[in-house]
C-alpha cells in the first residue's frame, strides 16, 4: 500500500514541478524587438511629430566613398551619424576628425566589423566594442555611446555587453533597408528611401561597399527631395531627445 502512496506522491510532486515550470515561462517576456525597445536598450526608430529623420552610415571610414558623402551632407546642411569600424579608423584616422569637425556623430560598429549571427561569450563582444571604442577615442576625442552590431545581429549577450560598456543599440527603421550594401541599383535605393520615409525614422546607408557604390547617387536625389518636404537630417542623439511614447507604451 505505502507504494501505492508514493506513486501517488510522486506524480503529485512532477505535476506541480510541471505547472511551477510552465508558469515560469508564462511570467518570463519574450526577448523580441518589443521587449528591447520597450526597456529602451535597442532603438529601431524614434516616435515623433517632428520632421527630423536620421541618416546613418556604417563601415567607414573610407577614402573614396566617404569624402563624398561628407560633401553632400554639407551641401545639403545634413548632420548623420557614421557607425565606425575600428581597423578602418585606424588607417583613416583625418576622415574620423574630418567627421566630428563637420557636425556629425560617430558610433561604434566593432573593431573587426564581426557579425554576432552566432553564438559568442560576452567577454569577446566586449573585446570588439572596447578595442574600437579606444580608436574612435584616441582619434576624434570623443568617446562613443551609441553601438550598431554588423548585421543587425543581436542577441542577449550582446546587448548586455552594450549596456555594461555604456552604449545603446540602434538598428534601422525596417520600413526603410536600403539595401544599399548589395548595390541593388541608384533608382531601388532612392525609391525606398523616398517612397518610406517617415517621421523619426532611421536610415542605415554606408560609406564602405564591396565594389562601386551606388550610395553616393542615390543620396544625390534623396537629399534634396526630403529637404524639399521639410525634412531635417539630425543625429541619433538628437533623434533620441524627440522621443515620444507610443501608444502601447502609454498603456503601461
Amino acid at each position: 500500500m505505502w507504494k501505492f502512496f508514493a506513486k501517488i506522491l510522486l506524480l503529485m510532486c512532477c505535476l506541480l514541478i510541471g505547472l511551477s515550470g510552465n508558469l515560469s515561462a508564462a511570467q518570463t517576456p519574450k526577448k523580441n524587438r518589443f521587449y528591447y525597445e520597450k526597456r529602451g536598450e535597442v532603438v529601431w526608430e524614434v516616435p515623433t511629430e517632428e520632421k527630423v529623420i536620421a541618416l546613418t552610415f556604417d563601415d567607414g571610414p573610407d577614402p573614396e566613398d566617404t569624402p563624398q558623402i561628407l560633401e553632400l551632407l554639407k551641401q545639403y546642411e545634413a548632420k548623420a551619424t557614421f557607425f565606425i569600424v575600428g581597423n578602418k579608423a585606424e588607417l583613416h584616422p583625418e576622415l574620423v576628425s574630418r567627421e566630428v569637425a563637420e557636425g556629425h556623430e560617430l558610433a561604434n560598429h566593432t573593431y573587426h566589423h564581426t557579425y554576432f549571427n552566432r553564438s559568442f561569450p560576452e567577454n569577446k563582444i566586449s573585446e570588439e566594442i572596447s578595442r574600437a571604442e579606444k580608436i574612435i577615442y584616441r582619434t576624434s576625442g570623443q568617446k562613443p555611446h551609441l553601438f550598431r552590431p554588423p548585421g543587425g545581429y543581436y542577441n542577449e549577450a550582446l546587448v548586455l555587453a552594450a549596456r555594461k560598456a555604456g552604449y545603446t543599440v540602434v538598428m534601422w527603421s525596417w520600413h526603410i533597408n536600403t539595401r544599399d550594401w548589395a548595390t541593388p541599383g541608384v533608382a531601388k535605393i532612392t525609391s525606398t528611401v523616398l517612397n518610406n520615409a517617415k517621421n523619426g525614422d532611421i536610415v542605415l546607408l554606408h560609406d564602405w561597399v564591396e565594389g562601386k557604390t551606388q550610395t553616393i547617387d542615390a543620396l544625390k536625389q534623396i537629399l534634396p527631395e526630403l529637404k524639399n518636404r521639410g525634412y531635417r537630417f539630425v543625429t541619433i542623439s538628437e533623434l533620441l531627445t524627440y522621443r515620444k511614447l507610443s501608444p502601447v507604451k502609454q498603456m503601461d
